[in-house]
């Protein structure tokens, strides 16, 4: 599968990485590797590590449109932190796997969304006023107005907080796009968020391609 075009409107923060991963089709499904699942234990060792600092980052670059990056609104990044600090962060599907460990780790989030269900033109805007979708299977939702998301045909679908129940990847998930949600404060961590990434992913038996940014 070719890379799609994502318009990226200008932004005086945002640093996004973009990476489309392809799993291998095989009759019992992709499993998440030793190495990935074992990533996902507080302490493991690992590249990249977060801090106060870049955990302040994020939350600034969400906040600068007038989102408010607090209580069930922090970075998808900070939940993660604090699940692994309880140790019951646990495999859920490969690929998500793969973007829980290195956002884990990196301090970044990361959304992971199935590109065979999202519906171009694809783009990461400023979500409109009440924007809002449901982001799990029992049908909660969130509001979405003033955050940096990834937009499809259908409205917002993605950001840095939680992605849509509508464009998630399951068992049959074949091409996806990862976004990493970096910001321009923090100079070359999207970059080696982004690499660390995709050596994981092809250790693991991914095919790789850069996401490719188009006009905004």
């Amino acid at each position: 599968m070719h890379a799609p075009f994502v318009a990226i409107d200008e932004h005086p923060l945002l640093d996004a990485g973009l990476v489309v991963l392809e799993l291998p089709s095989s009759p019992g499904g992709f499993h998440t590797p030793d190495v990935w699942r074992a990533l996902l234990h507080h302490g493991a060792a690992a590249p990249l590590r977060a801090d106060d600092h870049v955990r302040a980052a994020v939350r600034d670059l969400l906040r600068h449109d007038g989102f408010k990056p607090t209580g069930r609104n922090k970075p998808s990044s900070e939940y993660l932190l604090r699940a692994s600090e309880a140790g019951t962060l646990q495999p859920i599907h490969a690929v998500v796997d793969l973007g829980n460990a290195v956002s884990l780790h990196s301090g970044l989030p990361i959304s992971i969304v199935d590109l065979d269900r999202a519906l171009p033109p694809l783009r990461i805007t400023i979500a409109p006023p009440d924007a809002r979708y449901v982001f799990n299977a029992s049908g909660q939702d969130i509001a979405v107005a003033d955050l940096l998301c990834l937009s499809d045909a259908k409205g917002p679908c993605a950001n840095a907080v939680k992605d849509a129940q509508r464009t998630k990847v399951d068992a049959n998930s074949r091409h996806v796009l990862a976004v990493v949600w970096g910001t321009r404060t923090l100079a070359g961590r999207t970059g080696a968020t982004l690499e660390w990434l995709l050596g994981l992913a092809r250790a693991g038996g991914l095919t790789t391609s850069p996401g490719a940014p188009g006009p905004a």
